[in-house]
């Protein structure tokens, strides 16, 4: 058997559509989430565990890392949230199309954008 499809071995020459982006960045995002809220948790508890883990913690948290790490968190869940809602719009029969799919994704990208800036805003 001779099969005459082309096979394309290199990954990185393959152009993904914007709605796989999309996807690809929507379950990164949720593996970010787990271990963001894991550290932000473990922060949690410390400051609960008395006057002295509280001032850790707080000292942590006023820290450039600790609000980086605080940012991140926070951009990942609005990321997360917008193209959840937008996967939920679709399952209701909302820009099912190919088209629509792509406006759907193109809002998601700059909802995320304006959001993780002025959350930047709020946080520094």
């Amino acid at each position: 058997m001779n099969d005459k499809r082309p096979v394309n071995l290199d990954i990185s020459t393959i152009e993904f559509p914007i709605a796989a982006i999309a996807s690809i960045t929507h379950r990164i995002t949720g593996v970010g989430l787990f271990f963001g809220v894991a550290i932000l948790m473990w922060l949690f508890a410390d400051s609960l565990s008395g006057p002295e883990g509280f001032a850790a913690a707080q000292a942590c948290l006023q820290s450039f890392l600790g609000k980086f790490l605080v940012w991140g968190v926070i951009s990942l869940l609005i990321y997360h949230s917008l193209a959840g809602v937008k996967h939920l719009i679709m399952d209701i029969g909302i820009g099912e199309t190919l088209e629509g799919g792509r406006r759907g994704v193109q809002m998601v990208f700059a909802g995320t954008a304006i959001l993780v800036v002025l959350a930047g805003l709020w946080i520094w």
